[in-house]
């Protein structure tokens, strides 16, 4: 296919996710099915535009005053992959495009966007920006636009197995790199239109447990656990395992280590995760066993991988962002409240509770953290910095939001994703 027909392709995808509604890997997916003559580079061409248009939804939509799958599509070939606006012109003509230009659309792809306002530059959904504006202050749009750029693929190189040089070598024609802040990280960059993804899991090195794919940012949230060899661990919202297997190789399978997610389909793909990588002394409670989760206390540390709006991977996940809603941050701010009260009855006295969310939303961070230590005035807070050099050892980054307590990775200033991450001890 030449790009012509791609940018149709990607109207068409663009089409149905707003009309029904529908996740954009599902789209593309059923897409895919029926067109059988596209081949891999051409879905991969396809899918970045659509993810391109989804992450910048809103500066596409000021730039051309109007949000259809049509005005998208042709800003993103303007402002995301740096076309001008005659060569977009002519493509649009050729067979199988999307048809010519109007005047109104040649005129938009022209348009000086020095009066964008500050919800179109940060690319978020306009009622968020109170929120945005709590975590970021001046910083709002630069933070914004960092989540709404295009995501490189980490993986963490799973210790009980391998080396990071080993990973490294093995990935090397991906372009693999180490990664930033985590000693286990491995990076792969991000791949742009016409350049395939990296298929990391399809790679002998994963089917032998040497790595896992896991972002740089959720590879420290386990790090500074503190997780050890000996000690007993709780990871009890542990979906499928990612956080999971790093704490196991932390403790280097030594030690007692519990899993446990409400959501079974979420968990299902724990188990074969954990043979391939080698882990041997993690136990699997099921959302069906809750009163063997609460059997199974007290322990050291308790892991509170959080349900959340997952605001800190919209840049993987960017139809997200729009799909969320006030009610639905609601509700996941009460599933964090029940999770907390479930860590804190399971932690021992002296132990651990770590609370992390996939979020940069102060209602699910910082306010959660207030809340719950003005319930328990047992528990204290770790500030951050303490923890980092006991556990990853050296200085720790300052916080995105300036928290001298709990800290806050972002893309735009850690080149993560984003993740919130507070320790606090149960004294008593």
């Amino acid at each position: 296919m030449r790009l012509a027909g791609r940018v149709s392709a990607a109207i068409d995808v663009l089409s149905d996710i707003f009309e029904r509604h529908r996740p954009a890997s599902e789209a593309l997916k059923d897409w895919g099915k029926a067109h059988r003559f596209a081949g891999s580079t051409d879905r991969h061409a396809i899918g970045t535009l659509v993810y391109d248009v989804l992450r910048r939804r809103n500066s596409l939509s000021f730039r051309m005053g109007e949000g259809t799958p049509r005005a998208l599509a042709l800003a993103g070939l303007r402002d995301v992959w740096g076309l001008s606006a005659d060569v977009i012109a002519a493509l649009a003509e050729e067979q199988h495009g999307p048809g010519a230009l109007t005047a109104d659309e040649q005129a938009a792809l022209a348009r000086d966007l020095a009066a964008m306002p500050l919800h179109a530059r940060a690319d978020v959904p306009e009622w968020l920006l109170p929120s945005y504006e709590r975590a970021f202050g001046a910083r709002l749009a630069e933070e914004g636009a960092a989540l709404a750029s295009r995501a490189p693929v980490d993986l963490r190189v799973n210790t009980l197995k391998a080396t990071r040089p080993q990973v490294i070598e093995a990935l090397a024609r991906f372009g693999a790199v180490e990664g930033p802040w985590s000693p286990l990280a491995v990076r792969i960059p991000a791949a742009g239109p016409d350049a395939r993804n990296a298929n990391v899991e399809a790679e002998p090195a994963h089917g032998m447990g040497w790595f896992e794919v896991q972002d740089a940012g959720s590879q420290l949230a386990a790090l500074i656990s503190g997780a050890a060899p000996g000690i007993s661990v709780a990871d009890i919202c542990a979906g499928a395992g990612g956080k999971t297997l790093a704490l196991a190789a932390l403790m280097q399978n030594e030690g007692r280590l519990l899993a446990h997610d409400l959501d079974r389909f979420r968990l299902r793909p724990i188990f074969e995760r954990l043979t391939r990588a080698g882990v041997t002394n993690c136990e699997v409670i099921s959302a069906q066993d809750k009163g063997k989760l609460d059997a199974a206390g007290p322990f050291d540390c308790v892991v509170i991988d959080a349900p959340c709006s997952g605001s800190g991977s919209w840049r993987r996940k960017p139809d997200a962002k729009w799909r969320l809603t006030r009610k639905q941050l609601d509700q996941r701010i009460k599933d964090q409240d029940s999770v907390l009260e479930k860590g804190y009855a399971l932690a021992k006295p002296g132990g651990t509770i770590l609370y992390i969310t996939c979020s940069v939303l102060p209602e699910e961070n910082t306010d959660q953290v207030a809340a719950f230590l003005a319930r328990h005035p047992d528990v204290r807070i770790v500030p951050y910095r303490e923890q980092w050099r006991n556990t990853i050892g050296g200085d720790a980054p300052d916080s995105a939001d300036g928290s001298p307590d709990t800290l806050l990775l972002t893309p735009a200033q850690h080149d993560t994703d984003g993740f919130f991450v507070a320790v606090m001890q149960k004294l008593t």
